[in-house]
Formats: structure tokens, C-alpha cells, sequence
């Protein structure tokens, strides 16, 4: 592989998912590496891939050298940079730490496992409806209703809002993928942003004169000392939470039940004994991360891993690769659900750790459980497409057989 010439985030490389074999040979012979560009968006400067744990962990933790608040994307030229600035995941202390907690108390665990039962209710009921059939999209038929409809009820959507939001949010977040956005970035900006935010702004008016005990009214009323969101504070959380609910286990899900069927004999240890399942979710984390990057930017001139920084230069952390190092795993390809590791799937530590960690971990949880206790010999019944995204690590069709 000519690292010199290689540009990691180029569209041909994530044709079926995050490069791995890349990465491999990119932790091996050059663990921080330079990409001169990103081919499908030529006026993208070019950036640092970080790919082992240990460097993204120390990058992570220098918010005042690694800046979030540039961008949080590699790309200055997908979502728009308004919309990504206003989100807490887009900014630096002292401002992250203001909004962030103004959402926090209402993700702490304590107060996501007062919705176990809620949660296991709307998955029971999505799979219920599955009686009869034989063949599905495990993306479209159960993790999609099921993750739009937990992070709707959380944020005070009526059930009939779960599928335009989701639709919405899926152009957002794979706003590269030729078939998600046929018409490209300037039909998302046109088309799909103003009815997202004209629909919340309408929710946070209606929540402001009728409170209610959903998450929309949280934000609303939430003071801390006198500090209240402003109103498109609250749009960009909103539209933070409801992209993070929606593709962060629908992300995880439907990659861990690909690999129980690919890997029978560790399904079986699931179906023999379920208390496996809360350390199985730790280990599909570990190798399916959700959200393939996030970037930083430098403030300064430094150096990481041996290379000059520049002040203004991008860094990627990749979670496919650091996940997957060698240095922290042993044979770290496999996927054994009795290894219940720590991961960065959620980050690597510092200010920007996943404030959705706890509903991510139940909700992963709950449908894994259900899932191998009513179909314990479903079967692949096609080939799985991948989301064309460097950012949203997904799939967009698993094809499964219920019944083996």
C-alpha cells in the first residue's frame, strides 16, 4: 500500500464499510498519517488520521490543543456549519460544558432505567408485528421503527412524526451516500433542513405554553444559575439527540446480529445464557462503532506520534481502527461475546464522552435479548449494503431469514 498516495475518508473505501484492512496496515506502519485531500470533495483540505487508542485517547483529553469547535466532521463542506456549530458536540469549554450539562440530568443512568420497561414494550411491539413473515430488512423492519420510536417518545414526538424525522435524519447523516441523497448536499440544505427546523421550533412553542415531562420540555425550562438554551440551542440538540438515537444502535444493532449469524456458535452462547448479553453489547461497541470519527482541530503547532502538527490541521480519530488495535486486543477481529472489553465507541474520555451512553447501552441490550430469544436461528437471506458515510458507520439493508 503506497501510504503516501493513500487518502483514508475517499468514497472507495467505504464501499462496504469502515476500511479495515487500511487501518491495520496504517496502526502498523504509520499510526498518525497524513491524507493530501477527499477525493469526492475536492476543496477539502487535507488531514491527520489517528488510528490507535492510545493517541486518540490523548487527543480526546487536549481539548486545548484539539479543538472540537471548528467542526466535528473531516468534511467543511457536508452538514452545515451553522447547524454543527450550535450542537455542544461542536464546541469547546466553557460553552460545551454550559449546554451540556443543561441535557445531562436527564441521561444519567438513573434516570434511563426508569424507561427499561418502555423500551422493551416498543421492541416487543415492533417485533410482535413481524408474525408471518419469513423474510425482513432487520434495518428497516425492527431497528429503524424501534430507534425512532424510543428517541420520539423520549423527545415528545407523536408516534406518525417517528418516520418523516427519521427519514430526515438519515439524509443528514448520510448526506454523502449517492442514494440516501440523490440530490446531493444543496437539496438537503434546501429541502430537508428548513421543515426540521420550522417542525421544532413549532414543538418548542407548544412545549413552552404546555409543559409536559418529556425531553423538549426539559430543554425548554432547564436553568442552571439563570442560564436557560436559546431556542436554536435547543434545534441543534434536539436535531444532536435525535440523529445519536437514531443511528447509534440502530448503527451497533443490526451489525452485532450480522455477526451472531456469521458466528453461530457465539449466538448459542447467547441463547443458552442470556446474562452474556450485557457484556456482548460491550464487545459489538468495541467492533461496531456507531460513528466511524470525529475530528479535531489543532490550535496550535505540536506534535502527535512522532508527526508535526500544524496549527489549522485537521484530525480524524478513527473508532474502527482504535477499537480494533492490537497494542490493547488480543486477536481483535474476532467477535467474542465473552470478552467484554473497554472500547472508545463512546469516546476516548475527555469533555466530548457520549452523553447518550446509558440509553445506547439499555437500548442495545434490550433488543439483542429479544431478538435471540424469538429468533434464534435467523439466517442471512441476502448481501448487506453499507451507508456510503465516513462519519455514520452503518448499514442500509441486512435481508435476514426469521427462521433459519
Amino acid at each position: 500500500m503506497d501510504l503516501q498516495a493513500l487518502r483514508v475518508a475517499d468514497n472507495e473505501l467505504w464501499a462496504e464499510g469502515p476500511p479495515h484492512e487500511v487501518f491495520r496496515e496504517l496502526r502498523q506502519r504509520c499510526p498518525v498519517h497524513w491524507s493530501s485531500g477527499i477525493s469526492q470533495t475536492p476543496e477539502d483540505a487535507g488531514f491527520w488520521s489517528v488510528t490507535r487508542a492510545e493517541d486518540v485517547h490523548t487527543v480526546s483529553r487536549d481539548w486545548q490543543t484539539y479543538s472540537s469547535a471548528s467542526n466535528f466532521l473531516i468534511t467543511d463542506h457536508g452538514v452545515p456549519m451553522d447547524l454543527l456549530k450550535g450542537m455542544f458536540i461542536g464546541m469547546d469549554p466553557p460553552m460545551h460544558d454550559r449546554i451540556k450539562a443543561l441535557f445531562q440530568r436527564a441521561f444519567t443512568p438513573k434516570a434511563i432505567a426508569q424507561h427499561e420497561a418502555a423500551i422493551r414494550e416498543i421492541t416487543a411491539g415492533v417485533m410482535d408485528g413481524l408474525e408471518g413473515r419469513e423474510e425482513i430488512d432487520l434495518v428497516l423492519d425492527v431497528a429503524q421503527p424501534v430507534v425512532a420510536r424510543v428517541i420520539g417518545s423520549f423527545m415528545g414526538l407523536d408516534p406518525e412524526d417517528d418516520k418523516p424525522w427519521a427519514d430526515a435524519i438519515n439524509k443528514l447523516l448520510g448526506f454523502g451516500d449517492p442514494v440516501i441523497n440523490p440530490g446531493g448536499i444543496e437539496q438537503l440544505v434546501i429541502e430537508h433542513l428548513p421543515p426540521m427546523l420550522d417542525k421544532c421550533m413549532a414543538l418548542i412553542s407548544d412545549r413552552r405554553a404546555n409543559p409536559t415531562d418529556d425531553m423538549v420540555s426539559t430543554l425548554v425550562f432547564a436553568d442552571i444559575d439563570g442560564d436557560t438554551l436559546t431556542d436554536y440551542e435547543i434545534f441543534a440538540g434536539f436535531v444532536l439527540l435525535m440523529a445519536a438515537g437514531n443511528d447509534s444502535t440502530k448503527a451497533t444493532y443490526t451489525s452485532t446480529m450480522r455477526a451472531l449469524m456469521e458466528n453461530p456458535e457465539q449466538r448459542e452462547l447467547l441463547v443458552e445464557d442470556p446474562s452474556l448479553v450485557p457484556g456482548a453489547v460491550e464487545e459489538a461497541l468495541r467492533m461496531f462503532p456507531a460513528f466511524a470519527h470525529f475530528r479535531r482541530t489543532a490550535t496550535k503547532d505540536t506534535e502527535l506520534g512522532g508527526c508535526p502538527i500544524k496549527a489549522g490541521d485537521k484530525i480524524a480519530l478513527w473508532y474502527p481502527s482504535s477499537n480494533r488495535d492490537e497494542e490493547r486486543y488480543e486477536d481483535p477481529d474476532t467477535f467474542d461475546v465473552r470478552r467484554n472489553p473497554e472500547h472508545q465507541a463512546f469516546g476516548a474520555g475527555g469533555r466530548h464522552f457520549c452523553l447518550g451512553t446509558a440509553l445506547a447501552r439499555l437500548e442495545l441490550k434490550i433488543l439483542v435479548e429479544e431478538t435471540v430469544r424469538r429468533f434464534p436461528r435467523m439466517s442471512l437471506a441476502g448481501e448487506p449494503t453499507w451507508v456510503v458515510s465516513q462519519f455514520s458507520s452503518q448499514l442500509k439493508h441486512l435481508p435476514v431469514r426469521l427462521h433459519g
